[in-house]
């Protein structure tokens, strides 16, 4: 591989917030105090949450209740689910806002993204406690949700202020030829709920700070943080013409908003299936549209980490673990597939299911948990179905016990591990979004690379080896979006690892670096010829 030589960032350094350290006593108390404060704010009935047009919340007929994944026998809120009609009316209400939006000077939006930072740093504690109870995130994985919100904020306010300003494209005698951005109008977010707050913030506030109007509509699974996202906006000085909450189903809202002629772009997080809908119907052009929709898209992985034969065990163990589990496995970037090379595998097998019985499974509240439920109950009865179907067909490595204080009383799935998995098997071949991982062995380090690059996905992978050659091949032959060596392949950090894939894993530049605010602008040029009856300003 040639010798490739970085050059420094092009824009000033950028600093991301940091995670509380909760072995620290200060911390656990805080965190414990935010969740007894959501506990009350949430009172005997649950939290409310309702769509908000123009700055009001709206009431609707169709409702939903959210229990808390960690014990399903506590109700969580109730979503007012907007309708068709409430959709309408939340697109014209941003369509006569986004030229008073659009008009607002850069400087101003930028303030505006900097006091969002800082409204959600000064309510950290609440955010993540909420995100703990409505999706079930430990408290270290909650604050790092949280923490990522606030980078978005910060680090897409540094990337705008670069932006913001005309450029001189060249200078000519008599001429002057200006380079600039404009907002593409209308933007649709979806968001995921497993990244409810970061990923939620992220897509929004870069629509917003190029100077869009924005209707988002959160996951169902996470109405609750979405609601809470919004307040923090439209108190941080969002117009309330230039954004619309609007909880509610994917295939009422969600499609509401892709294929309305008003709504000029979609940025989407989610599963690959509802992605290549959404691509699909956005190409259609409707009566009354005057734009090509754009499409932003990520859409999952089924990310493989690859251990060599001279690999450091213990690092291995340790980032398999970590980007397996984290999480219940339920991350776009989660490692569901390990190869290992030769004479490591038996070894490295061993101890990771030994490894892995010593984790604790517990409820998303209790601190000492490393692994809480999955997000509802579809996901865990799927998850559950896939686990049996591998079991039925595979070698089971090892399949932890949920306790029994906690059997039943949530969605709790058992980290799995399946070893000697043929790699045409689909437990290897598609993307399973919980804590389950394939295991199989190669002979040779370039065989490793041939399976892990087989797949339709390609938006995370790692390698575990001291060879400096095969790290070298692997920088040059294992193509994701993302390639981590000797580290976990999960907890890219905004502006540090720019965060995206290709192939089936997405269309898109990559959430947290330099180019990502430029997909929500059009280009614009224009030339003005400066000669006055045969004065030229420029002499």
């Amino acid at each position: 591989m040639t010798t490739v030589h970085l050059r420094p960032p092009p824009f000033p350094a950028f600093k991301n917030e940091p995670f509380r350290d909760f072995s620290e006593e200060v911390h656990r108390h805080a965190m414990s105090l935010a969740l007894e404060d959501v506990e009350r704010r949430r009172g005997s009935d649950g939290f409310t949450v309702r769509p908000i047009i123009d700055g009001v919340t709206v009431e609707c007929e169709k409702k939903i209740e959210r229990t808390d994944p960690s014990d399903t026998s506590n109700t969580l809120a109730t979503i007012h689910l907007a309708s068709l009609q409430t959709t309408e009316r939340a697109l014209f209400s941003l369509r006569e806002g986004f030229p008073r939006w659009r008009a607002r000077s850069s400087e101003q939006r930028v303030a505006i993204l900097r006091r969002v930072a800082q409204a959600m740093r000064e309510q950290k504690g609440f955010l993540s406690a909420v995100i703990v109870r409505e999706v079930g995130k430990p408290w270290k994985e909650a604050d790092a949700d949280v923490a990522e919100a606030i980078d978005f904020c910060d680090y897409y306010a540094l990337m705008a202020e670069s932006v913001a300003h005309p450029q001189l494209t060249e200078k000519v005698l008599g001429e002057e030829n200006s380079y600039f951005y404009q907002p593409r109008g209308i933007v649709g977010v979806v968001s995921p709920w497993n990244f409810p707050l970061a990923i939620t913030c992220g897509m929004t506030v870069a629509a917003l700070v190029m100077g869009n109007a924005v209707a988002l509509k959160p996951a169902e699974q996470s109405s609750v943080i979405g609601a809470e996202f919004a307040r923090i906006l439209l108190e941080s000085g969002v117009p309330s013409s230039a954004f619309s909450f609007l909880p509610g189903l994917g295939e009422v809202v969600g499609r509401h908003l892709v294929t309305h002629p008003d709504v000029a772009m979609i940025a989407f997080t989610g599963s690959r299936a509802v992605g290549f809908e959404i691509i699909k119907s956005a190409g259609e052009i409707r009566p009354g549209q005057r734009c090509i929709k754009r499409v932003v898209a990520e859409l999952g992985g089924k990310n493989c980490i690859i251990v060599d034969e001279d690999a450091d065990m213990d690092d291995a163990i340790r980032g398999i673990l970590h980007s397996a589990f984290g999480f219940a496995g339920q991350k776009c970037s989660a490692c569901s597939r390990v190869v290992v090379v030769g004479s490591a595998y038996e070894p490295l097998l061993q101890r990771l299911a030994a490894a892995t019985r010593d984790l604790i499974i517990g409820k998303a509240a209790d601190p000492s948990s490393f692994l809480g439920p999955v997000v509802d109950e579809e996901s865990y009865l799927r998850i559950l179905d896939t686990i049996q179907l591998g079991k039925s067909e595979l070698a089971l490595l090892t399949e932890l016990s949920i306790p029994q204080h906690l059997a039943g009383k949530g969605y709790y799935v058992p980290p799995t591990i399946f070893k000697d998995v043929p790699t045409e098997h689909i437990l290897w071949k598609e993307e399973i979004f919980g804590p389950v991982v394939a295991c199989t062995k190669v002979a040779t380090f370039e065989q490793a690379l041939k399976v892990a690059t087989d797949s339709v996905y390609a938006l995370t992978g790692g390698v575990f080896s001291r060879h400096p050659g095969n790290i070298a091949k692997a920088k040059e032959e294992f193509r994701v979006g993302n390639l981590y060596i000797n580290r976990s392949i999960t907890g890219a950090l905004v502006g540090r690892q720019p965060f995206g894939g290709f192939g089936f894993s997405g269309i898109g530049s990559k959430a947290g670096g330099p180019d990502y605010l430029l997909q929500f602008v059009e280009p614009r040029v224009i030339t003005e010829n400066t000669m006055r009856r045969g004065f030229t300003p420029d002499l």
